[in-house]
């Protein structure tokens, strides 16, 4: 599975030259739309020659820009597609039942080792430093599919350090908790295909209270990429009519992993004393039982 456009253009900002990462910036801030515009009107908004853009192009390996364009919109119809698009043919009766799940075990597997092989080293180990750092509050949440991920990961970041809070499902809940974040507070979201507006604005309104953004999401990038401090990718794609978050979950125990190693000291402290807590607790249980 090749990257996606703005996996490439991420993964090789330090390569280009200082015009063409204007053209780069410019296409992540308003992607995919801002590429679909013609190679001369992108120029112009972004005040380069539109040579520039041209040159940015094939440094993507592509032989001209409409062949850009194809791939933008391929995978803007990928973005878009509805469940029942994505279910796939149906197998013939004579099919083993065992085919499928063979097929969609290696999808998932596959996905795992693409999303790790991509996943942009600097942004992980910028997400894990932050995560990490005991004077940021840390606050998490997830859409519709995706929220239980962020659930997973706050209940084990609350074991290795302080400050970590999941933020209530409804809409009109986060806005209450966003009424104490400010430059001192993370989110982290989870947000993939068929992406949430109401993430996308919680998001934005995080920003303008200075609230630093890690986003994870899938290849073809939630808008929240957009206003993301650190952007995390998996691949989510599989044999059925629905997104695999098997990925997803693997990149947040990668980075749990990490953050546990970059605080280990404060980590292990917190942790003994939390078993202790726990030991005294099951005493004074058996304790009210007469055992």
């Amino acid at each position: 599975m090749t990257q996606i456009i703005a996996e490439q253009l991420r993964h090789g900002l330090e390569k280009f030259s200082a015009a063409e990462r204007r053209v780069a910036h410019q296409l992540l801030a308003d992607y995919p739309v801002a590429g679909l515009q013609s190679a001369t009107d992108l120029a112009r908004r972004v005040g380069v020659s539109t040579p520039t853009v041209l040159r940015l192009v094939a440094r993507l390996d592509y032989s001209s820009y409409l062949d850009f364009q194809r791939a933008l919109r391929a995978e803007l119809a990928a973005q878009l597609a509805s469940p029942l698009a994505k279910q796939p043919e149906r197998s013939p009766p004579n099919v083993a039942m065992q085919s499928h799940r063979s097929r969609f075990a290696e999808a998932v597997l596959t996905n795992v080792q693409e999303s790790f092989s991509h996943l942009s080293v600097a942004e992980f180990d910028a997400a894990a430093r932050l995560l990490s750092d005991t004077r940021q509050s840390i606050h998490l949440l997830g859409g519709r599919f995706t929220d239980a991920l962020a659930l997973y990961l706050s209940v084990q970041l609350r074991i290795l350090r302080p400050g970590v809070r999941h933020l209530q499902e409804q809409e009109s809940n986060w806005r209450d908790q966003l009424l104490d974040m400010g430059r001192r507070d993370v989110l982290v979201v989870f947000d993939i295909r068929r992406y949430q507006p109401s993430l996308l604005r919680l998001a934005e309104a995080a920003v303008a209270r200075q609230v630093q953004i890690v986003l994870f999401t899938d290849q073809w990038l939630s808008p929240i990429a957009r206003v993301a401090r650190h952007v995390l990718t998996a691949r989510v794609a599989v044999p059925s009519m629905w997104d695999s978050s098997a990925a997803l979950m693997a990149i947040a125990e990668a980075l749990l992993a990490e953050v546990g190693q970059l605080g280990w000291e404060k980590s292990r402290k917190r942790m003994s004393e939390l078993e202790a807590m726990r030991e005294q607790l099951d005493q004074s249980a058996a304790s009210d039982k007469g055992l």
